[in-house]
């Protein structure tokens, strides 16, 4: 049993840019946060990486897949083994599929091997319960971000936009109390973010990313390509919604008579135009957007992001937050939740028709 009060948990994520796994400390309640701890971060190897992305868009028991958990085990387990003090682990694993339609997702990796090897409880598969219900499964990062605004005292609503593989974006109201409470959150994936760059910049120049948006930031971004994506039914969806990282990849072709430049700064801007158009669905505008993940520190998106739109956007830095670590730190939080019972989505964050706790406890 996890002992009363506030504790230190570990908590990791993965995501679907493949860079590497984050791994960060925080001591919480499961309702407020008090502290931030130590947090890590190791790099996949281009091998690591590419038997992971040989398994992406397959189910459990289909080719590549058992690989691709392994290495995901051994990574997290690598990585995990370093922290001291931790008295509970939330492991995300690596998503692999999404199918919120057909109530299905899959995260690679076993939280019962890493229980036993770190001789610690470890909470996962976070997403399948809501998905299960009828919910997106995603993002679960939203009642974080509730946390957080009343940490760092927001006054009134902000937007926290992560910026991964794929876009996710909350609007938090802090002065409502709890993140379940309806008007409390509101959370969608906004589109496509890094990983259609990342697959860009791999396949043609056989690098990881397009480092700080240089590349982006020489090249035009080709208005067709753009309306096109724009006409895609999912930016005409009402919130919450969801993302496979995949489901926009047919919109997206059509890069091949373009510069490598032209074509980092259209995928680029796509990013950026995804998140304005879902800024449209906030109940209320926010004083502030305040960026996390890796997009945050790519310059081109960053400076498209601010020319579209009307509130200041800022890297989460600039409240006093790490935004290497914020997701990886999220999944800390939520264990604690999953532990103590409380709910980890909600109506206005996944669309579960109800608040719902997910995730499974294995002990070693």
């Amino acid at each position: 049993m996890l002992k009363g009060g506030p504790v230190w948990a570990l908590g990791t994520m993965s995501g679907t840019s493949l860079d590497g796994v984050d791994a960060a400390m925080v001591l919480t309640d499961g309702l407020r946060i008090l502290e931030f701890g130590p947090s890590a971060y190791r790099p996949y190897s281009p091998a690591e990486r590419e038997v992971i992305r040989r398994a992406f868009g397959r189910w459990h028991g289909e080719e590549g897949v058992r690989a691709a958990a392994e290495v995901v085990e051994t990574a997290h387990a690598e990585l995990l083994a370093r922290f001291e003090g931790a008295e509970i682990v939330g492991f995300h694993g690596q998503t692999l599929a999404h199918d919120p339609v057909g109530r299905r997702t899959h995260q690679a990796g076993d939280g019962a091997v890493l229980a036993e090897v770190l001789g610690l409880p470890v909470v996962w598969d976070f997403r399948t319960a809501d998905v299960e219900l009828g919910g997106q499964g995603a993002p679960l990062a939203p009642f974080y971000h509730h946390a957080l605004a009343r940490h760092v005292g927001a006054a009134g609503p902000v937007g926290f936009l992560n910026l991964g593989g794929v876009g996710n974006v909350t609007w938090v109201d802090p002065r409502i109390g709890a993140p379940e409470v309806a008007g409390a959150c509101l959370a969608f994936d906004t589109g496509p973010a890094n990983a259609p760059i990342n697959d860009l910049m791999l396949a043609r120049r056989g690098t990881a990313q397009d480092e700080g948006g240089a590349l982006a930031a020489t090249g035009h971004a080709d208005e067709a390509v753009l309306s096109r994506f724009l006409a895609h039914p999912y930016f005409y969806r009402m919130p919450p919604k969801s993302l496979d990282r995949n489901d926009f990849r047919s919109v997206l072709e059509g890069l091949d008579g373009l510069s490598d430049a032209d074509a980092a700064a259209t995928l680029t801007a796509a990013a950026a135009r995804a998140v304005a158009r879902g800024s449209e669905h906030f109940p209320t505008p926010v004083s502030r957007l305040l960026v996390t993940g890796g997009g945050r520190l790519n310059r081109a998106m960053m400076a498209m992001l601010a020319n579209l739109m009307p509130c200041p956007v800022e890297p989460v830095e600039a409240a006093g937050l790490d935004g290497d670590m914020l997701e990886a730190q999220a999944f800390a939080y939520l264990a604690v939740r999953v532990a103590r019972g409380l709910p980890t989505s909600a109506p206005g964050t996944t669309g579960v028709p109800a608040a719902v706790g997910g995730g499974r406890i294995s002990r070693p």
